[in-house]
């Protein structure tokens, strides 16, 4: 009974003493590794967690020669076909706070029930999209970015009908961006634009708007994070809303992968979907080996 008297206290003491230890070996990891990343190279930058399905244009407060190849894969399940997705994407820092890129997204269809193929939209390459975005804020005292800016897409015909013409539309895309993390763990982002779409043979266009938001919780001392987008489009008198679940592991110092599942709110044509994206960072193995000898 004396034993138990003694060390029970103990033992709660030493567990309280390593959890403390835990915890402090968590935030100093955290405050080393946000040093790092906004303090190593000027000018100064926010660290904030990018969402991976509708991704930005280069880092917030991008600095000049920062570059990202991506390569993305994905699946949607629909009524009555399931549609392949995939992209190619570079994007890249001519100078401080501006990011640039140049993507090219296609999508393939394969039949469910039966469906037959004359029914299927054509594969496509659907289009050629070009994208600037420029970092106006970056306030360290509040860990919060804004940026604006603009995506074009040249609408590309399919692949039935491929050069007849060659560019059928023209959709027009500003959009601004607003993030903040919360302390060292906790990030949220707002991105929100109209999108314009323009189709030259019929002169019709269309409008509708996004607004995209995140959470994401990072992983201390990592880039690994889990997290929710939130997409949701408002047009013609309808609301869609997509939940995507996600996480981001790093799979080497520069490459990344990141896991987004698609859960639509209101099931009309689309079911579920699911996106891969490989994040490839050239030279930024290079230069955190500068930065530690």
């Amino acid at each position: 009974m004396n034993i138990i008297k003694y060390w029970v206290p103990g033992l709660l003491c030493l567990l309280s003493i390593r959890t403390a230890i835990g915890q402090t070996n968590d935030a100093q990891k955290d405050s080393i590794y946000i040093a790092e990343v906004q303090d190593s190279r000027k000018p100064y930058k926010v660290l904030h967690a990018e969402p991976l399905y509708i991704d930005l244009i280069r880092d917030l407060g991008a600095r000049k020669g920062e570059k990202e190849w991506n390569i993305g894969l994905g699946l949607t399940d629909n009524l009555n076909f399931d549609s392949y997705e995939a992209l190619v994407e570079y994007e890249w820092a001519p100078v401080d706070r501006l990011g640039l890129e140049v993507e090219l997204p296609f999508t393939f269809y394969t039949p469910l029930n039966g469906t037959s193929r004359e029914l299927l939209p054509s594969n496509r390459l659907n289009s050629l999209k070009l994208a600037a975005q420029w970092t106006f804020l970056v306030s360290e005292k509040r860990a919060t970015s804004m940026a604006l800016g603009y995506i074009n897409e040249f609408e590309l015909s399919d692949f039935r009908n491929f050069g007849e013409p060659l560019v059928k539309g023209n959709i027009y895309n500003p959009f601004l961006v607003v993030a903040k993390r919360w302390g060292n763990n906790f990030h949220s982002l707002i991105y929100t634009g109209p999108m314009i779409e323009q189709m030259y043979e019929s002169k019709a266009v269309t409008t509708h708007y996004d607004i995209n938001t995140s959470f994401h919780y990072m992983i201390s001392g990592t880039r690994n994070f889990i997290g929710i987008e939130f997409n949701k489009t408002l047009g013609h008198a309808d609301f869609d809303m997509t939940i995507r679940p996600q996480m981001r592991l790093g799979l080497a110092e520069d490459l990344l992968v990141g896991i987004v599942a698609g859960i639509p709110v209101q099931r009309e044509n689309q079911r579920f979907s699911s996106f891969v994206r490989l994040i490839w960072e050239p030279g930024h193995r290079t230069k955190n080996k500068k930065r530690h000898h």
